[in-house]
């Protein structure tokens, strides 16, 4: 026996679900390590030790695996995002803990990443749970660093974009960047935690 042989996976009875559950992990593990071409019914199953065809029954095809994989990777990142809401909510460390909350769920489970795979596809239609989180983030920033003032909607979305916009490039290729300019770790969501109260004090004031 070789040892290529003894190392797959032995195959083991599985219900539906946990078949899907292991898959969706093991994809996932693909995407952000070798990207979207990775992730083919074929490198999942060996794997997972199960057949291509048994990938097929779960997920039609492999397009439906990496459908039901970026809905997974939003759930998650939706579910990021309204962690940090409820942190702001109740967390006195703003305008940093505004940013860190945003950074940490873009980098969170491969979100940035992922964010350009769904980009790259032009289906932005698993979105949809990430806007509802973004937007419940835009009113927590309002609350949070408003100082009473009621800030037009526009500054606040556009505050949000700012942070994101960061977030996401740093989940992408912040690592290499700030290695080439000699920076901190920190160096980016720091930047960004200084601009944030002075973009918004100006909206406030000319608004």
């Amino acid at each position: 026996m070789s040892i290529e042989t003894q190392a797959r996976p032995r195959r083991r009875r599985r219900s539906p679900e946990e078949a899907r559950r292991e898959a969706l992990t093991e994809a996932r593990t693909l995407l952000l390590s070798g990207g979207p071409d990775a992730v083919t019914l074929s490198a999942v199953a060996g794997r997972i030790g199960v057949t291509h065809a048994n990938l097929i029954h779960h997920f039609g095809s492999a397009g439906g695996l990496q459908s039901a994989l970026m809905g997974s990777m939003v759930h998650d990142l939706a579910s990021a995002i309204q962690d940090a809401v409820e942190r702001l909510r109740t967390d006195d460390g703003a305008p940093l803990e505004v940013v860190n909350a945003v950074f940490e769920a873009f980098s969170t489970g491969g979100a940035g990443r992922l964010a350009a795979w769904i980009v790259l596809s032009g289906d932005l239609s698993h979105l949809e749970p990430v806007r509802i989180a973004v937007q419940d983030l835009v009113k927590a920033i309002d609350t949070k660093i408003g100082n009473g003032d009621r800030l037009p909607p526009k500054a606040i979305g556009s505050a949000v974009l700012f942070i994101a916009l960061t977030a996401f490039g740093e989940a992408l290729i912040g690592p290499p960047l700030r290695d080439m300019l000699d920076q901190d770790e920190d160096a980016s969501r720091n930047v960004v935690a200084q601009l944030l109260p002075g973009f918004l004090a100006k909206n406030s004031v000319s608004s």
